[in-house]
């Protein structure tokens, strides 16, 4: 069965991506960027048994993947910023496939500032990709089995928030950022309930798994690692994530909206979302 981890991207995902991987798959809780792909990315080229030719086959397909990946009863993580919903009448997944999820959310204003970056867009361009209810990413080959319906981020979030048909964790990242010991052991307290795990929370490797997967430290590492034989699937997942040269680890806590962004675009974001951020105590 599947556990996602679900965001609006550019929210904190891939960080609670490596805090997983740190805890989970590795002996004392130290992350390096191996441990990374033990949480896929879905959906994804690699599960995929034959080529696709439109988005429509591609969506198709998502469920039948999903219940093929579970056919050996084993508990995975899958990375996703997908919309939680029908996409041409076709569901990104159901209780049936899945265990449970973690949401993360981030203020919109931020993840605007992270999306600029990120793509290289400018004020407008990322404020019309947060706004546009119809969005959706693929990777930079053009392979519709990469094709994700993201939505606007007030109906990426809605989608994951408002489905009660599996357990759902909702984590906001300024929580990552400023309570982290508490979060990060809700997280996990969280995931070994799903899974079953009678063994409590290993605070040794949740404090060592949050040392080494704080930001600065991702950051060096993404700057002065270098990918090679057995980490070339870092490479590919750096691909896979970004149409541009610019560091994934880029200003992390230190994005700061208000130092950012021009008053009239953050005014914007405000009475376009004003709904969702009072809800999230964001406004």
């Amino acid at each position: 069965m599947i556990i996602w981890l679900a965001s609006y991207p550019k929210s904190g995902n891939t960080y609670v991506r490596a805090f997983l991987s740190a805890y989970y798959f590795s002996e004392n809780g130290e992350f390096d960027f191996s441990q990374i792909s033990k949480i896929d990315q879905f959906p994804h080229e690699k599960y995929f048994k034959k080529k696709v030719s439109s988005i429509s086959e591609a969506s198709k397909e998502w469920m039948p993947i999903q219940r093929e990946i579970n056919k050996d009863k084993k508990i995975r993580f899958f990375k996703t910023h997908s919309f939680l919903g029908n996409y041409k009448g076709n569901q990104f997944t159901s209780p049936e496939t899945t265990l449970g999820a973690i949401y993360i959310v981030r203020d919109p204003r931020n993840v605007l500032t992270s999306l600029k970056n990120h793509y290289s867009f400018d004020d407008d361009k990322a404020l019309e990709m947060i706004k546009d209810k119809t969005r959706s990413l693929m990777s930079n080959n053009g392979s519709h089995a990469s094709f994700t319906y993201i939505s606007s981020w007030a109906e990426n979030y809605l989608s994951w928030f408002n489905n009660n048909q599996f357990r759902r964790l909702f984590i906001k990242y300024e929580d990552l950022i400023e309570n982290k010991y508490e979060t990060f052991r809700d997280i996990i307290v969280y995931t070994n309930t799903l899974m079953n795990k009678i063994d409590g929370v290993n605070k040794f490797k949740l404090q060592k798994a949050i040392e080494t997967t704080n930001f600065n430290v991702l950051k060096k590492k993404e700057i002065s690692e270098t990918f090679d034989g057995s980490e070339s699937h870092f490479k590919k997942w750096r691909k896979f994530h970004s149409e541009n040269k610019n560091l994934f680890f880029n200003l992390g806590p230190d994005n700061k909206w208000e130092k950012n962004l021009k008053t009239k675009i953050s005014n914007e974001i405000e009475v376009c979302f004003e709904k969702e951020m009072k809800k999230l105590g964001y406004l």
